[in-house]
């Protein structure tokens, strides 16, 4: 295993809590939990593209380039079009009573949604489920007994979804079947205990690097498990995504504390890598 010794360089603070975090457009884009922000960050700062109506909310593009955004609070996943206006896309209330969480779209323009199935954190404990959002707003579930499902990625090549589990102490993965359906799941990696997955993505040699709360760091492992590099932070990793102009830069969404606890100390975080990301292959 490498540790990587370059200290992260931070491109944006005071957030209320970072998460989702992607690059797309030539710009770190970023769900600001704390504010129900999308924030966008480049060269010359960061800017709010749009208010979300309910948290948790993450974010992923079909392949036309119109945003999606699970507004996880409300049940639903919105699209927003290309005027700007934000339309229902999929309801999701009647799979979960629960609140949403992660999203992850394919080539097709499938979306695969995930929900925790309890109350976090004051709710006992329930395993949760992935759901499958079709272009044609249809959504049914595709998965199940899944321990706190978290980030989500799909594999280049449209076949793989693979799921962190942050209470699995895993990363899961399911083969995607020609309706979009989830086949064959199995451990991609197991993690040890005490590892919590949050955000994952993927680079250009099938690796994944997972952003770990707990642990303060974000490592990057291989099918099977084995830890090929870690990255140390100051306070917890919620996400993280691979982008830049070369996709050679690791984002990192960072925080001390959740929402609402004393001064927000939400950052987003870049970091040398020397394998870009699965999409600059």
């Amino acid at each position: 295993m490498t540790t990587t010794a370059e200290t992260p360089r931070i491109l944006a603070s005071g957030l209320g809590l970072g998460e989702s975090v992607r690059w797309r457009d030539g710009r770190v884009w970023v769900a600001d939990w704390g504010r129900q922000e999308l924030l966008t960050i480049d060269g010359r700062g960061a800017r709010v593209e749009l208010s979300a109506p309910s948290m948790p909310f993450c974010m992923d593009w079909l392949p036309d380039g119109r945003l999606l955004l699970n507004s996880g609070g409300e049940q639903r996943v919105l699209r927003r079009e290309r005027d700007g206006t934000l339309v229902t896309h999929a309801e999701l209330g009647g799979l979960s009573g629960f609140a949403w969480n992660e999203i992850a779209v394919d080539g097709r323009g499938n979306a695969y949604v995930n929900c925790i199935g309890f109350d976090f954190p004051e709710g006992a404990f329930a395993p949760g489920i992935v759901a499958l959002v079709t272009p044609d707003g249809a959504a049914r579930q595709v998965a199940d007994g899944l321990a706190f499902p978290n980030g989500m990625a799909v594999t280049p090549d449209g076949a793989t979804l693979i799921v962190a589990e942050s209470y699995g102490h895993a990363l899961t993965a399911f083969t995607i079947a020609a309706d979009g359906s989830l086949r064959n799941r199995r451990v991609w990696a197991a993690l040890g205990e005490g590892a919590a997955p949050d955000g994952i993505c993927l680079d250009a040699e099938g690796a994944v690097w997972y952003a770990d709360v707990p642990n303060q760091a974000c490592v990057r492992v291989r099918e099977g498990g084995e830890v090929l590099e870690r990255i140390a932070l100051d306070r917890g990793g919620f996400s993280c995504a691979l982008g830049g102009e070369d996709g050679r830069t690791l984002f990192i969404a960072a925080d001390w504390a959740a929402m609402g606890e004393g001064e927000p100390s939400g950052q987003v975080l870049a970091v040398a890598v020397t394998v870009p990301g699965a999409a600059f292959r």
